[in-house]
């Protein structure tokens, strides 16, 4: 698959197909390549610790697609290829002349996927955004506030930006599945963040579309009911209480020796649900947050503790997954996933701007001679 993305959204989706075994040619311009390779924190090597987390096992062209012979080297690459991948604004690649259509003149099995903020059409196609923008507009940022009295906060992880990427990855593996079953040929996918970010609101959908607008802090999800909420412990630190069903409920009453409180569970009484939750909090306040987790953690009472990121990635349970890789001895978060059929070919090392440039344009028929005259010109690096 050709890889046109960049920063983090496009990247994080095609470094997942690239775990999975995909072959993926990240092209990059021939000035500085992904903006995200000089963005700090850096890796002790130097390289931007974000592109390094999601380029890992890729190959690297440089060609400059502004200039004919960078667009022609190209479309030869995506005469063969299987995926063609971009996240520019709307319009761009029609400009580069790398847009869908020309790559379909090519190859018309191509599938071709536009990842963008607001997809390729609609009153906000042309407009740009970063994640907090995404969020924000599909409703996200609003509920994540405590109350409606309470300003939104930011969520700590970039949520369109990854759920973007993941139903990108998503979108061009069902293409190409559609396409071997003999379905439908070549085709083109239109994926933008904020719609995918709104297709997370499922929970909420029903009542927003039924002419309510969901509070923060008032739906069951939300912290609306004090048996699914974050509760702070002796020491400042928090849990978490998700008891939605009746039998982690009275499971958890039990654990805490309180069954006084275990036929409150699913009242809708506004003076016993604010008397609950005050009994809740007094009970978690007792303890600090990893005693509970020792006095709780085996029992089925849907409680746990909220962990930093570093507490979570050098967790027991990240080891045992082996959710943790370190390629040359940089750590990075790998595949999420598990499977008896590990492909042999997933994974590998970050790759330098435009290290592979020439290995992969010989495979598309380029010889010494002709790859000269292109980096004679500038439109290979």
């Amino acid at each position: 698959m050709l890889d046109l993305s960049r920063l983090l959204p496009g990247p994080y989706a095609t470094q997942l197909l690239a775990d999975a075994g995909a072959d993926v040619v990240k092209i990059e311009d021939t000035d500085s390549g992904d903006y995200a390779r000089m963005m700090p924190p850096y890796t002790d090597e130097g390289v931007g610790a974000v592109f390094d987390s999601v380029n890992r096992g890729k190959r690297s062209v440089a060609l400059d697609l502004k200039s004919e012979g960078g667009r022609e080297a190209f479309l030869a690459l995506a005469e063969h290829a299987d995926v063609v991948f971009e996240q520019f604004r709307p319009g761009v690649v029609d400009r580069l002349g790398v847009d869908y259509e020309s790559v379909r003149a090519v190859n018309e099995d191509v599938i071709y996927c536009s990842l963008s903020g607001f997809g390729q059409t609609g009153p906000e196609a042309d407009r740009v955004g970063h994640d907090l923008n995404y969020v924000g507009m599909a409703g996200l940022l609003d509920l994540t506030r405590e109350s409606p009295g309470h300003p939104p906060q930011i969520p700590g992880y970039p949520i369109g930006d990854m759920a973007g990427g993941l139903f990108a990855a998503f979108a061009m593996v069902g293409g190409l599945l559609s396409r071997e079953l003999g379905n439908t040929g070549g085709e083109y996918v239109d994926v933008a963040m904020t719609d995918v970010v709104n297709s997370f609101s499922q929970a909420v959908a029903y009542d927003a579309l039924d002419g309510e607008d969901p509070r923060p802090g008032e739906t069951p999800l939300t912290g609306g009911v004090p048996w699914y909420d974050v509760y702070e412990c002796a020491d400042g630190r928090y849990v978490t209480l998700a008891a939605l069903e009746p039998k982690f409920w009275q499971a958890f009453c039990a654990a805490v020796d309180r069954p006084d409180i275990a036929d409150k569970h699913m009242t809708d009484d506004p003076a016993e649900l604010a008397a609950l939750r005050e009994e809740i909090a007094g009970v978690f306040a007792e303890r600090t947050r990893d005693e509970w987790e020792e006095e709780l953690g085996d029992v089925e009472a849907m409680v746990a503790p909220v962990q930093t990121p570093r507490e979570s990635l050098e967790s027991d349970r990240a080891d045992a997954r082996d959710l943790i890789e370190r390629e040359d001895g940089v750590p990075r978060v790998g595949f999420p996933a598990k499977s008896s059929a590990t492909p042999a070919d997933g994974g590998g090392p970050t790759p330098g701007h435009g290290e592979h440039t020439d290995e992969v344009l010989r495979e598309a028929g380029y010889d010494d001679e002709r790859l000269a005259d292109l980096r004679e010109a500038g439109a290979i690096q």
